[in-house]
């Protein structure tokens, strides 16, 4: 029995979008532990990097947050021809990869405003 397409595309997508965060998370480790950064080892990292995420085929995405994940590492791959220094590109990167963070975890949390004044009719 063969899989359904629409099963073989959900799990290209999902296959995809690991290898996307997988490069995300190693660039972001990479970026955080290591005490003497180099440009060179910048872009060793970048490559070795780049060899597993190019063993998935890239497909189109359309919800925001992967969206904005998709572009982050589209940029932390461009960042590799960069002529900036590296801890502009570190910072540039942390910055853009916190504002994810926070983005995904404000549709997570909702702060419930005025919680004591649904309790006001009862007193």
């Amino acid at each position: 029995m063969a899989a359904s397409t629409k099963a073989i595309e959900n799990s290209n997508r999902l296959r995809y979008i690991r290898s996307l965060e997988r490069f995300h998370n190693s660039i972001i480790s990479y970026l955080n532990n290591t005490p003497q950064l180099s440009m060179p080892g910048f872009i060793k990292k970048i490559d070795n990097a780049l060899k597993v995420l190019n063993r998935v085929e890239e497909i189109a995405l359309y919800k925001g947050e992967l969206q904005d994940l998709q572009k982050l590492v589209k940029k932390m791959i461009a960042f590799k021809d960069s002529e900036k220094s590296v801890e502009d590109i570190k910072d540039d990167i942390l910055y853009s990869s916190n504002q994810l963070d926070k983005s995904k975890n404000a549709r997570r949390y909702k702060k419930d405003k005025h919680t004591n004044a649904k309790y006001d009719e009862w007193e």
